[in-house]
């Protein structure tokens, strides 16, 4: 059996009694795995189509399947196109309990590395703000690496604690995730240092700092608006209890159920244990804000990294690409400059002075010496419809991904490239090739 802490194995059986014995035996089964198609890349009929996998919907998460790891889709182009996220099937739970919704304005507090905020993403249609925040900024770079490759346009990606965030949001967001650092008993099946590194003096720590993060939520959530906190841990002092202590000092909010899980848990509060489900360990919880009054807006702050309002001088080479390029592609947005790159911001975006941004929005791309090259974030944000010239890499898609030239005969210029129909980078045709621009970085 994976060895445990003696600590929590008396805790879980004090907790779960009789029904102790199967979740401990759960420990030696095997796991499940699960992906996310990507609405915003595909339909769900032309995925069944194109995956070259064996796939089994979950029932919990509208786009959820699980997946034999034998099948190894991390390893396969449509990954790399964002046709999918892989992802642990019940941490899809999260994200549907939150209900998104196109033209929402949207919160995932905690979000590295990016699976719920892809998931929340692809509800919203590409309508609405998410702002996707992350206070480690190695695990910021790799929530904004996700976010470009599921080819998602309205998604700021900012990176600071929820204290600093609070003061530019003030009850701004219809909608706030708080998928909270917790002690991670829920993944002591699948992650070694997760169960070396427990302690009960851990979770009490994360109790502390999960009571702190949900103070800074209220602050930017709308009366009205919706919380949802979650932790993949089964520690009460970090789940019950934690709602508990944030009800007792906040009578404004209130407890909802959440309405698939319903039946399986009668309490407002869902645990979603690993030998019940295919899954690992998760706790969600859904309140509501009650109405109440609007705190005044802050003193601006002093500008950390801002994108400052494009000048027709630096939109100009872009919009003689775009003529050139493409084709039918209104993506709602405003240009801003960004040093000597260009963006669209997401049009309901407020001040982002003083804020430590990541991704202020999409990347278009960036004026070279009066000359425009365009970004593979607006690469992964087209469809092959948007633009005058694209190529089906087909058994070309490995050698592309590895950065070499592809001997296609195109018309000179900008290609985009793809793969069954679905976007994964640019190429630039030149006398019968196309020469590569498949970032270096994500090169195999």
């Amino acid at each position: 059996m994976i060895p445990l802490p003696d600590d929590f194995i008396k805790r879980m059986q004090e907790m779960l009694g009789g029904e102790a014995e199967a979740f401990f035996a759960g420990y030696e089964a095997e796991r499940s795995y699960g992906l996310r198609y990507n609405p915003l890349k595909i339909s769900e009929e032309d995925f069944l189509k194109k995956a070259p996998f064996a796939l089994e919907k979950t029932t919990w998460a509208r786009e959820g399947y699980f997946y034999s790891p034998e099948e190894r889709p991390g390893r396969h182009p449509l990954h790399e196109a964002g046709v999918y996220y892989i992802q642990e099937p019940s941490a899809m739970a999260v994200a549907e309990a939150l209900d998104a919704k196109p033209g929402e304005t949207i919160c995932d507090l905690c979000a590295a590395p990016g699976g719920k905020t892809t998931q929340i993403a692809g509800k919203m249609h590409g309508a609405g703000l998410l702002v996707a925040n992350e206070y480690v900024s190695s695990r910021a770079k790799v929530l904004a690496q996700n976010v470009e490759r599921m080819g998602i346009c309205n998604t700021v990606v900012t990176n600071e604690p929820p204290q600093e965030l609070s003061g530019h949001f003030p009850e701004f967001f219809d909608k706030i995730l708080v998928d909270a650092p917790c002690s991670g008993e829920g993944m002591f099946r699948k992650d070694e240092q997760s169960r070396n590194q427990w302690s009960l003096e851990q979770v009490q720590i994360c109790a502390d700092r999960q009571d702190q993060i949900l103070e800074e939520a209220d602050k930017m959530l709308n009366p009205g608006g919706m919380l949802v906190y979650s932790t993949c841990t089964f520690a009460p002092l970090e789940n019950e209890g934690t709602i508990e202590r944030f009800l007792k000092t906040h009578p404004d909010y209130e407890t909802e159920q959440i309405p698939f899980w319903a039946e399986m848990c009668p309490a407002e509060t869902v645990r979603l244990y690993p030998h019940k489900i295919r899954g690992e360990g998760h706790f969600i919880a859904r309140l509501r804000k009650k109405a109440g009054s609007f705190m005044p807006l802050p003193k601006s702050r002093k500008s950390k990294n801002p994108p400052h309002a494009a000048a027709a001088a630096d939109t100009a080479e872009y919009k003689k690409f775009a003529a050139q390029y493409l084709t039918n592609c209104k993506i709602p947005g405003t240009l801003r400059s960004f040093g000597s790159r260009l963006y669209l911001v997401p049009e309901n975006m407020p001040d982002l002075s003083g804020i430590r941004i990541v991704r202020p929005g999409l990347e278009l791309g960036e004026n070279k010496k009066n000359r425009f090259e365009p970004a593979h974030a607006l690469a992964m944000a087209l469809r092959p419809e948007q633009v005058r010239t694209s190529a089906e890499l087909g058994e070309w898609a490995e050698r592309y991904l590895h950065g070499e030239a592809i001997p296609f005969n195109v018309q000179n210029g900008w290609v985009l490239m793809c793969i069954n129909g679905v976007s994964i980078g640019w190429g630039k045709a030149v006398n019968g090739q196309i020469k590569n621009h498949y970032p270096k970085g994500l090169r195999r």
